[in-house]
């Protein structure tokens, strides 16, 4: 018999396990206990590769574990394996039919294996994380001090206050740790170099994207979700959309790409000759992204800042 290919469904408080060529299931708490057994068990089969989907972070700690234990894992888009499932007659859901699923999506699909971070950039990633959501509440509380009533405003005002005061804490927090390492240091400070690119796209690239600098244009482009797909059949062609990706560097990218085109020159001109081409805003927007993206990697590529580019580096890029 081969290797085996696992699926885990992961929840809360549980682990479904299940095993494609064995055709077994197991259950696990989603603890320090669980994951100890399961990865103690999974050390006795041979496995070629340990399938999961993202769950908002509950499924951080098998991953951790299983990349010390050195076994191979994919943690994988839920919209894939759902569409996956839809298409072998899979339409019930229940934990151990995902367990299967997911099991049958790694011996089919076979997914590459992504390492889970080590646990520096877990921690930055946290930071990270945090400072979103720092952000989110802000904007919120802003929102509603605009339409909110005056017995409530000086607490609005008050909240806002802690929150701005917490925002410095983690983007000083953040800024230090990233100065700490010697290589995302020179990513940070060679990424801000970009006009239009501030210390919150630099700080999600160097922790979120690591890959930036190692690949080629259409593989990053694909990996953040700023490549246009087809939707073309027989003689019809469909309009181009972008889809997947990483959804957060996206978001970053994309306000970096919006302030970028009115003040970095090379992003600003490519902009203006796609708007007086007849394309939409949002379409010239997200070429922006894409082009943007595409000469940060080039820099990080060859270790230049934006002052000291070529030109062809930053305006013959496609």
């Amino acid at each position: 018999m081969g290797k085996d290919y696992i699926g885990v469904d992961v929840s809360k408080d549980t682990l479904d396990v299940a095993s494609y060529t064995g055709n077994k299931l197991w259950r696990y708490s989603n603890n320090d206990e669980g994951i100890r057994q399961l990865i103690e068990a999974l050390k006795e089969m041979e496995i070629a590769l340990v399938v999961m989907e993202a769950t908002g972070g509950y499924e951080s700690p098998l991953a951790y574990a299983l990349g010390k234990a050195v076994i191979p894992c994919a943690v994988v888009n839920p919209r894939e394996t759902r569409d996956f499932a839809k298409a072998t007659k899979k339409l019930a859901k229940t934990d151990t039919i995902d367990a299967r699923v997911l099991a049958h999506f790694a011996a089919a699909i076979k997914p590459e294996p992504r390492p889970l971070s080590d646990e520096q950039t877990q921690e930055l990633e946290a930071i990270l994380a945090r400072r979103r959501q720092v952000v989110e509440m802000l904007t919120a509380e802003k929102n509603r001090l605009h339409l909110a009533r005056k017995p409530v405003t000086e607490a609005i005002n008050a909240h806002i206050d802690y929150l701005e005061k917490e925002l410095g804490h983690i983007n000083s927090s953040l800024k230090g740790r990233i100065e700490d390492s010697p290589v995302q240091r020179e990513k940070y400070n060679l990424l801000q170099s970009v006009p239009g690119v501030g210390p919150n796209l630099a700080a999600t690239i160097v922790i979120e994207l690591p890959e930036l600098g190692n690949l080629n244009c259409k593989q990053v482009a694909a990996l953040v979700g700023v490549a246009p797909l087809n939707r073309d059949s027989g003689s019809k062609r469909g309009k181009r959309v972008t889809w997947g990706g990483r959804p957060q560097v996206r978001s970053a990218l994309y306000m970096a790409a919006l302030v970028a085109t009115r003040f970095n020159p090379v992003i600003k001109e490519f902009y203006a000759r796609l708007c007086a081409l007849g394309k939409a805003k949002k379409v010239a927007l997200v070429a922006c992204m894409h082009k943007l993206l595409t000469i940060m990697n080039s820099m990080l590529k060859h270790h230049v800042s934006w002052h000291y580019t070529q030109p062809e580096l930053v305006s013959n890029v496609h």
